[in-house]
Order: structure tokens, then sequence, then C-alpha cells
């Protein structure tokens, strides 16, 4: 098994809103995810925010790595673990 290292931190991004069930949805598969994969899952409440509500109201839940869209309303493993592949660090020799 390769030395993989850890992902950084805050690697994950889920914005959300209070009584989104698609989010709360998310938020449990993202922990369920985040126990495997060891990632850094930060909530962003989009809630009273303007510039959050502008920017991600129509697509809740939104998840981000690294500032990049991986996801709108539900949580696609592949597309995300994929992500989270090319933040790890080069293979050691």
């Amino acid at each position: 098994m390769r030395d993989q290292g850890p992902v950084p931190l805050s690697a994950v991004r889920l914005y959300l809103a209070p009584g989104c069930e698609l989010c709360a949805r998310a938020r449990g598969e993202l922990e369920q995810l985040r126990v495997e994969l060891g990632f850094e899952l930060a909530e962003i409440d989009i809630a009273g925010d303007p510039e959050l509500e502008r920017a991600y109201r129509a697509w809740i839940p939104v998840i981000e790595v690294e500032g990049e869209r991986i996801c709108v309303y539900r949580v696609e493993e592949r597309p995300l673990r994929e992500a989270l592949a090319r933040l790890e660090p080069p293979q050691r020799s």
C-alpha cells in the first residue's frame, strides 16, 4: 500500500442552508466518506449572506474541492474521489 499522505485541511466545502433536506442528506453522505477518505469538511451556511445566496441558492447543496465545484444537488462519489485524488502528494519512489 502506498503512502498517500493527508488530504489538505478544508479540502471539501459543503454549501448549504437551514431546512434543506437535500443538504442534510449530502452532509450525511459526506460524513461517511470523510471517515473513509480522511478529508476535512467545511460547511458554509449561505443563509443571510446575499453574495452566497446569489451564487449558491439555486444549486444547494454544492460540494467543492479546493474551490472547484464538483457536485450540485447531491453527492456524486466518483467525481469527489477523483478530485480528492488530484490533491494527494506525488507517490514516493
